[in-house]
């Protein structure tokens, strides 16, 4: 269990690598003082233009990916592998910690993203496939509503039912139910205007579609 514990630690600890706020410092911004207030990939678009989202985007997709196939199967000095810890559950208990930590990053006053990012990386490194139906579903419904927030709670509810019909690992299953809970839940600020009927339109580049 030392391997689980510490591993999970450290996927937490990656995922709170906040990438909106390391690029920002480069420009001296903080993107949570501007926009919707979120450190995401969609809020720097809106307020700080491509650049700075593509390098925000690449950074939090990353980490998702180190802490699913990279941390996990690493050889830590002092850590054996243990053989009671199934490698799959590894994986994604450290894919739930990075995404976790995104969201409530402990360097950065637990003030963070929403996820999705983290999320399609942890996806790249545990099962690739699964991301076809989500990213299906996020660019059909951004191009019907044109609402990015919409289409990322929709496309990471598809997660666990495409576990479970292309992959069938329980791990899986079981980390896909918890994505789409944990995604909703980071944008319950978006359900909570798109019942009150209050979606406002922002400016952003034309094709990209709403933000968050």
């Amino acid at each position: 269990m030392l391997e689980l514990a510490v591993k999970t630690l450290l996927a937490y600890l990656l995922g709170s690598v906040m990438g909106a706020l390391w690029v920002g410092r480069l420009r001296g911004v903080d993107i949570r003082e501007q926009g919707s207030g979120n450190a995401g990939g969609t809020n720097a678009l809106r307020t700080q233009g491509k650049a700075f989202a593509l390098g925000v985007v690449v950074i939090d997709i990353a980490k998702g990916w180190l802490a699913a196939a990279w941390l996990p199967a690493v050889a830590w000095p002092g850590i054996p592998a243990d053989p009671l810890v199934d490698r799959d559950w590894l994986a994604v208990a450290c894919s739930v910690a990075a995404v976790v930590g995104h969201v409530f990053p402990v360097w950065h006053e637990f003030r963070g993203g929403k996820g999705a990012a983290t999320v399609v990386g942890a996806l790249i490194g545990l099962a690739p496939l699964l991301l076809l139906p989500l990213l299906g579903v996020w660019l059909l419904l951004v191009m019907l509503f044109g609402y990015v927030g919409l289409a990322t709670i929709s496309a990471a509810a598809t997660v666990p039912m495409a576990a479970w019909w292309l992959d069938g690992r329980p791990a899986l299953i079981v980390f896909g139910v918890a994505i789409a809970a944990f995604v909703a839940w980071t944008h319950r600020s978006n359900l909570a205007r798109m019942r009150a009927g209050q979606l406002a339109a922002v400016a952003i580049p034309p094709g990209a579609g709403k933000p968050r």
